[in-house]
């Protein structure tokens, strides 16, 4: 098995949605594109990860949403150093079709309060069904491992929130630890760095916008 030294995750540049939360009433989620900021914030990103990979190879992959299509060729990555693979499971929480801004800040509003992990939108995904389907993702990932010729580095371009899913499911973090971490910012990225004993480290933490609730697996009904 050949795991690679770096496992990269990439939030998207900022879209439309992060700027006008009325688009979803006109566009697919699916279809947003970048901001110029976005754009901008993507330039940066790839001047930073090609100094981080240097000359080494990278496995990439890549949401199917227009917004992290177009952060992927800003990277300005060089070709003949990077494979690429389109990766659905990778793709943002559905909400589900058309949105009216209202319904979308309503629905923002009942999932802060019931806890973006377990809340479902009326007709899409909870992040309790993201966290599956990278769980899915990730058995191929580890699978890829296997081939002696992988490459040092794995670079992840996708989503806030299923960069922390993605993260809760590799480091085993608890659905309370997961509640209290904020997205990165648009363009921002974390890195996994293999260590002489074998195990991932994350380069630095999420930010966290409120302090763990814990449960106590004995807790009972009074």
């Amino acid at each position: 098995m050949s795991r690679p030294q770096r496992i990269v995750l990439l939030r998207h540049g900022e879209s439309e949605g992060n700027t006008d939360d009325t688009v979803y009433e006109r566009e697919p989620d699916h279809a947003l594109r970048m901001t110029r900021k976005g754009h901008q914030q993507a330039v940066e990103a790839g001047e930073r990860l090609r100094e981080l990979f240097g000359e080494e190879h990278i496995s990439a992959y890549v949401s199917p949403y227009r917004r992290t299509l177009q952060t992927f060729r800003e990277l300005r990555l060089d070709p003949g150093r990077v494979r690429i693979r389109e990766e659905p499971r990778l793709r943002e929480q559905d909400w589900g079709n058309w949105q009216e801004r209202g319904d979308v800040r309503l629905q923002k509003a009942y999932r802060d309060a019931y806890g973006h992990f377990f809340y479902r939108f009326a007709q899409g995904e909870s992040g309790a069904d993201v966290y599956d389907r990278v769980g899915s993702f990730l058995e191929s990932l580890h699978r890829s491992f296997e081939q002696p010729d992988h490459p040092p580095n794995v670079l992840l371009v996708t989503h806030g929130l299923t960069m922390r899913l993605f993260c809760m499911r590799w480091f085993h973090w608890s659905v309370a630890e997961f509640e209290c971490l904020s997205n990165p910012g648009n363009g921002e990225f974390r890195v996994l760095r293999l260590g002489a004993d074998g195990r991932y480290r994350l380069d630095r933490p999420f930010e966290r916008w409120t302090t763990p609730e814990s449960y106590d697996l004995d807790d009972r009904a009074d």
